[in-house]
Parts: structure tokens; C-alpha cells; sequence
């Protein structure tokens, strides 16, 4: 009987226990599967946040997974089967900077300067010579044979004024003209007589107006004719001598006016390509060393005339009405190519990094960042040097310490390429 009630109470344990346990369970399970709901809900948040984050953030181009300067637009793989890295935009400008700490900042000396409009001319020096004016020589010559009697004129270097007698000369072409001159003046009117025709025939020998109306005024046949300069000048080469017999079309005097002469000065290979036609310029001659003359290049010669020293002839034309300019004279000739350019985007010359293959500034973006910038440069003058391409007016360029900067972007490039070809399959 004791057992069957100790059974009885074991029977009502176990089912009290287990209908306590049951009550746990329902009232534990709204709470789980809560929990359950709640984890699940926050993982596919996190998934869709993750998701929204990786939407969001652009993609600007793909680069090589080996560091070499290759981008595209578009995904695609290297020629040995790597995909390429894609850049976002947030990114960028990170990847394309070097950061300096403060302290190598303040070591090395690092400087500045805004980058701003300016208008660039730079000074090139060019030796010269003085040269005749080529227009302005006079070659002196007779259109018939006959004999030089007298000369007026012996003395190369001698000055001439226009009009004067250079020789005496005797020609029997001449002669010959000035009579038929005389019979068509005197038959005037008679068939066959033209006196137009006998002029003529005098003015193609050459003979000078003056002479031809001195035989219409005088009616006479003068034996020989005083030889006039057609110019006034220097007599810069003689031929002839007294008495002597000459061709027609021989040169007997050479006449150069020297109020006006060209300075010839030989321009760099190098520099002839800022040298223009109305480039100004500054003709300093070694005998006149304080009386420097203002003057704009007329004439840049189409080929190279001195193969041995490489350099161009480029002609100036200067005013010598006082004749202190003589020919031959050395001249130094500073030209000023762009002083009347208009203004551009210019840096310090110091500022720019020429490696021989890339030329290179670097922008100072603040808090020790830098960024190098591939530029493309004009015109060099006053110690700066025009942008075409690569920086605007008011970035901030580096202009010392340039290569330390450098050295240090060339390094976290290497360090970003080592890290590609650790990260490849």
C-alpha cells in the first residue's frame, strides 16, 4: 500500500514536471522565435545596407593589377589573365596622393607658391655681324663696248652722290645712236625718219636723259659721255682702271647705301622656334657698347647656313643715317620673344620634375598631401614657365624639396604593385 503511493506521487511529479516544462516552453517560444525574426531581419538589413553601399560607390575606370599605366573603362583582363582593379571615385584621389609627415616636411624645407597668370618672355642672345642692305646696292655697268678715258671715281670706299660723274667714257654704239638722233630731228616730217625710234635706241644703250636732252637742245654730238651715278652711296668695289676697254655688261663699280643695313645674327637650333618675324629686339654693337638700338626681327632665313655651329640667320634692319654702322661690325643681339604675349597659366621653373620621359608638378593638397600632376609646358622665361595643360590658375605647386616628393610617390607606387602581384592567383 506505501508502495502503490509512493508510485502514485512519482506518477504526479512527472506529470506536474512535465507540464512545467511545456509551460516553459510556450511561454519561452514567442521570445525565440522573436529573437529568431529579429536576427533574421537585421541580417538581410545589413546585407541590403552592404548591398546600398557597394550601388553607391562609382566606379571611375580600372586599372592594371601590376601598377603599369594602363587603365580602361570597362572591366577586362591583363595578358596574363588578371582582372583589373576597379578605382572609385573615393578612392582616387587617395590613390594618387603621397602623404609626408610633418616633421620630414619641416626638415626637408618644403615651399610653395599659388600658381597664377603670367605673361612669359625669356631673353635669347644671338652674336651678329653687320651686313649692306642688299636692296639698296647698286651695280654699275655699260651697255656697249668702248673705253673708260677718265675716271672720276678711283678709290674703293669712296662716297658718291646721285648724279655725279664716276668715268668718261667713249663708245662708238653710242656715237652711232646720237647721229641718227640728229638726222630725225632734222628731217622731221620726212618719210622714213622716226624720232621716236632714235630715242628708244639711245635709252636701251643706257645713255642718261640728261645726255639725250643735251643732243636735242644742242643739235651737236658730243664725243664722249661723262658717266653719271644712278645713286648715292659708298663705293664698295671697283673693276676698272683709266683707259681701259670694256664690254658691254661688265660691272665697273659696285655702290652700296649704307643709310639703312641689315645686322645677320645666328640664332640656336634650339631657340629658333621663339624667334618670329616683328619678334622685338636689342642690337648692341661691341664699338657702341652704351648705345644699344631697338629694332624687330624683318626676315628669318628659310635654311641653316652654318652646319657647324647649328644655327639660323635671322635679319634685323636698323636705321644708319648717321653712318656710325659699318659693314662687318660685331653686334650682340638679345631677342624678347613673347614681351607682348598675353598672360597664362605659368609656374616656377623649379617646380616642374623632368624625368627625361614625363615632366611633372606636384600639388600641394594639404595636411602633408601631394599629388603629381603630368603637365604639358610652353614658352620658358624669367625663371617661369607656361602650362598648356595640367594645372589651373590658384593650385599651390610645390617649388622646393620637389624631388623628396617625388622620390616618395614613386615609392608607394612600387609598394602598390608589389601588393597587386601578392594579391594574384
Amino acid at each position: 500500500m506505501k508502495r502503490l503511493a509512493n508510485s502514485a506521487f512519482l506518477a504526479i511529479g512527472i506529470a506536474a514536471g512535465a507540464a512545467g516544462t511545456y509551460a516553459l516552453f510556450n511561454w519561452l517560444d514567442p521570445m525565440a522565435k522573436q529573437t529568431a525574426e529579429h536576427g533574421a531581419h537585421a541580417e538581410h538589413v545589413g546585407h541590403a545596407d552592404a548591398d546600398s553601399i557597394k550601388n553607391e560607390r562609382k566606379i571611375l575606370y580600372y586599372r592594371n593589377p601590376m601598377g603599369l599605366p594602363d587603365t580602361s573603362p570597362v572591366p577586362k583582363k591583363d595578358s596574363m589573365g588578371m582582372d583589373y582593379i576597379p578605382v572609385y571615385a573615393e578612392d582616387a584621389d587617395e590613390a594618387s596622393t603621397v602623404r609626408v609627415s610633418p616633421g620630414k616636411l619641416q626638415r626637408s624645407g618644403v615651399k610653395t607658391e599659388t600658381a597664377g597668370k603670367k605673361a612669359i618672355s625669356r631673353a635669347v642672345r644671338a652674336p651678329g655681324i653687320a651686313e649692306h642692305d642688299e636692296a639698296a646696292l647698286t651695280s654699275i655697268t655699260v651697255r656697249s663696248d668702248g673705253y673708260v678715258e677718265d675716271l672720276f671715281v678711283d678709290k674703293t670706299g669712296q662716297s658718291v652722290k646721285q648724279g655725279e660723274a664716276l668715268f668718261r667714257f667713249y663708245s662708238p654704239q653710242v656715237q652711232l645712236a646720237q647721229a641718227d638722233l640728229l638726222v630725225a630731228l632734222r628731217a622731221r616730217g620726212r618719210a622714213g625718219r622716226d624720232i621716236e625710234g632714235a630715242l628708244q635706241k639711245l635709252r636701251n644703250l643706257g645713255v642718261p636723259e640728261t645726255r639725250i636732252q643735251e643732243v636735242r637742245e644742242t643739235r651737236e654730238n658730243p664725243r664722249t659721255l661723262d658717266w653719271p651715278s644712278p645713286t648715292t652711296g659708298d663705293v664698295t668695289s671697283k673693276s676698272v682702271i683709266n683707259g681701259q676697254f670694256v664690254e658691254a655688261g661688265d660691272e665697273l663699280f659696285r655702290i652700296a647705301d649704307h643709310t639703312r643695313m641689315w645686322v645677320i645674327a645666328e640664332v640656336a637650333e634650339a631657340d629658333i622656334g621663339d624667334i618670329a618675324v616683328g619678334t622685338p629686339a636689342k642690337v648692341t654693337f661691341r664699338a657702341f657698347p652704351n648705345a644699344p638700338r631697338e629694332a624687330k626681327v624683318s626676315f628669318i632665313y628659310p635654311e641653316m647656313r652654318k652646319l657647324e655651329t647649328r644655327t639660323i640667320p635671322v635679319r634685323i634692319e636698323l636705321n644708319n643715317e648717321d653712318g656710325h654702322i659699318r659693314p662687318g661690325m660685331y653686334a650682340d643681339v638679345v631677342f624678347r620673344p613673347g614681351a607682348n604675349a598675353k598672360p597664362i597659366t605659368a609656374v616656377p621653373a623649379d617646380a616642374v620634375i623632368d624625368s627625361g620621359t614625363r615632366k611633372v608638378v606636384l600639388i600641394a593638397k594639404g595636411d602633408g598631401r601631394f599629388e603629381p600632376r603630368p603637365v604639358k609646358l610652353g614658352r620658358r622665361g624669367d625663371g617661369y614657365v607656361a602650362v598648356l595643360q595640367g594645372v589651373e590658375e590658384g593650385d599651390e605647386v610645390v617649388t622646393s624639396a620637389t624631388f623628396l616628393i617625388d622620390s616618395e610617390s614613386n615609392l608607394k607606387a612600387a609598394l602598390q604593385s608589389l601588393e597587386h602581384q601578392d594579391d594574384a592567383p
